[in-house]
């Protein structure tokens, strides 16, 4: 995994920590945008709030946002809770300005890589070079493995 403040490099998962970040706010409290740039170099940007640690539901989200990386060429975003403002709720998750998913609301925020990925194919969204190495036949059975062992830790 490689940080990356700028465009997102064929095979490389863009994973952008961001801390202390203005927060659009509604009237009731919830939040309007996301947190941080919502297009970086012309593509919509897929913006994650985690809690902080990441429970579950988070991990998930980590875990989708990695292999949709692996066939398209998105900026991923991702905002521990703990740098959002006040009263954000965790999970979240936008694509660009549009909320995909959020704590007891749209998905009680959790994504599933059909979900995102059939956005990612309506909006036409450029693909990567060389798919990345989590959907190889000897890489994709661990991480599935990996999957489901974190979903079973207490």
């Amino acid at each position: 995994m490689r940080l990356s403040l700028g465009g997102v490099r064929p095979g490389v998962f863009s994973l952008l920590v961001a801390g202390g970040l203005a927060l659009s706010v509604s009237a009731s409290g919830l939040a309007a945008e996301p947190p941080g740039p919502t297009v970086i170099g012309g593509q919509k940007v897929l913006t994650l709030i985690s809690r902080d640690p990441p429970a579950l539901r988070c991990n998930n989200n980590m875990q989708v946002a990695a292999e949709l990386a692996n066939i398209y060429k998105i900026p991923v975003v991702v905002v521990p809770v703990t740098f959002a403002k006040p009263g954000t709720k965790a999970p979240t998750v936008w694509y660009g300005k549009d909320l995909i998913a959020e704590d007891g609301g749209p998905g009680n925020g959790m994504i599933s890589f059909t979900q995102v990925a059939d956005v990612l194919e309506i909006e036409d969204a450029p693909k990567q070079d060389v798919k990345g190495r989590l959907l190889d036949a000897d890489v994709n059975p661990r991480f599935e493995a990996l999957k489901q062992q974190i979903k079973t830790v207490p």
